[in-house]
């Protein structure tokens, strides 16, 4: 159907949208001033382009735009969130809450401050990855300063009750950080509605340039307080010094108002074609089991095990179908991921794993090309391993 291999990897990274690019190109040419330079019309310019874009990443998420720290992405929002915390609350507690299932620049960050002296508990999950609420209440306690858990999980794509776990966390006086580097623009999100105090989110998850990102963090009842992470000349409120990526930061901006327009479209449509994904290859193929729950998904994640199946043989026959796959049992190289392993999607028998991330450019020829190229592929693997 195309030269090159048909796109269903949206979850790994999203192109550039023309009109994202069409934002960003004066700023690196003509309006190529340095936003820190208060003296002249060249950085008044490269202001007024920064704090244009903080208020329509703010309005994203319902926040004001003096709560958007602009970073390099989710992985340092997420590392300025926990270890940013640590510093600021040591003096209240010693004790960190986080989920099994978190990205590995959360799970890695909670790996630091352990070795710093901090206490961490990392929750397991249900069946369906979803978080039990009962698990959390019994964990927090009056030394935890922080709770972290994903919005919207990287891999299965899971949807947490967020406004549920936050009464939760307050109620036992922590703040509550989560990493919406995947809901950010895909499903809406309302900082005050869900009780998030601090969120992280980056561009190039929803069509916005790589390399720019935020942190969201709350300014008011309470407002946060987080140790720097990168000294130098003070910028972004003294909390991530360094001269602002004015090109990105549009980008990420531009990207952000795209989104919030289009998502009430976008959302169903997506959801109508992963629905689609699903029915035929199910109707195609025996033994297709989803990961995660269905019913609390981002509407475009559809994550599946295929029995009998390796799945080092699925990766090298699907050339001409960008996926990611996996396996569910461990085979050399290929460990099971730590987020199928935690909620039990692994072991013999389990088979070859698919995440299929739908986006802006998928089409109902790509869904049914995906069916058709998975089911022949399934079913080739399946008769070569009963002739072995």
């Amino acid at each position: 159907m195309t030269s090159r291999p048909v796109y269903l990897d949206y979850h790994a990274t999203t192109p550039v949208d023309p009109r994202v690019l069409e934002a960003m190109l004066p700023y690196f040419s003509e309006e190529f001033g340095n936003p820190a330079s208060r003296q002249h019309a060249y950085g008044w310019k490269a202001e007024e382009a920064v704090e244009n874009a903080r208020a329509q990443v703010a309005a994203l998420i319902g926040a004001s735009p003096r709560e958007i720290v602009f970073t390099s992405g989710a992985t340092e929002s997420n590392n300025l969130a926990l270890k940013g915390c640590a510093d600021a609350l040591r003096s209240r507690g010693d004790h960190i809450v986080t989920v099994a299932t978190e990205h590995k620049s959360v799970l890695d960050s909670c790996k630091r401050l352990e070795a710093q002296g901090w206490r961490v508990t990392r929750l397991g999950v249900q069946r369906d990855g979803l978080l039990d609420l009962d698990a959390l209440r019994d964990a927090v306690t009056a030394k935890t300063v922080l709770v972290s858990v994903m919005i919207a999980n990287n891999e299965i794509g899971v949807l947490q009750p967020m406004p549920e776990i936050a009464r939760i966390v307050h109620e036992a006086g922590a703040l509550l950080h989560t990493d919406a580097a995947q809901a950010a623009g895909k499903v809406p999100i309302d900082v005050t509605e869900s009780g998030v105090d601090l969120l992280s989110l980056t561009g190039h998850k929803y069509y916005g340039p790589k390399g720019e990102g935020a942190l969201y963090m709350r300014r008011q009842k309470p407002k946060i307080q987080l140790g720097c992470q990168i000294d130098g000349g003070g910028h972004e409120s003294g909390l991530r010094s360094g001269t602002l990526n004015v090109p990105g930061i549009v980008g990420l901006g531009k990207a952000a108002e795209i989104c919030a327009r289009e998502m009430p479209d976008e959302g169903p449509r997506l959801a109508t074609l992963r629905d689609r994904l699903l029915t035929g290859l199910r109707a195609n193929l025996d033994g297709v089991h989803v990961n995660g729950s269905l019913t609390h998904r981002l509407p475009h994640n559809l994550h599946v095990s295929f029995e009998g199946v390796d799945g080092e043989g699925l990766l090298m026959a699907l050339g001409d179908l960008a996926v990611s796959t996996g396996s569910a049992c461990s085979s050399g190289s290929q460990a099971p991921s730590h987020v199928l392993q935690a909620i039990g999607a692994v072991g013999e028998g389990v088979g070859a794993v698919v995440r299929f991330g739908l986006g802006r450019g998928t089409t109902e020829p790509h869904i049914q090309f995906a069916i058709d190229r998975l089911s022949a592929v399934v079913s080739s693997l399946r008769r070569s391993a009963v002739a072995h």
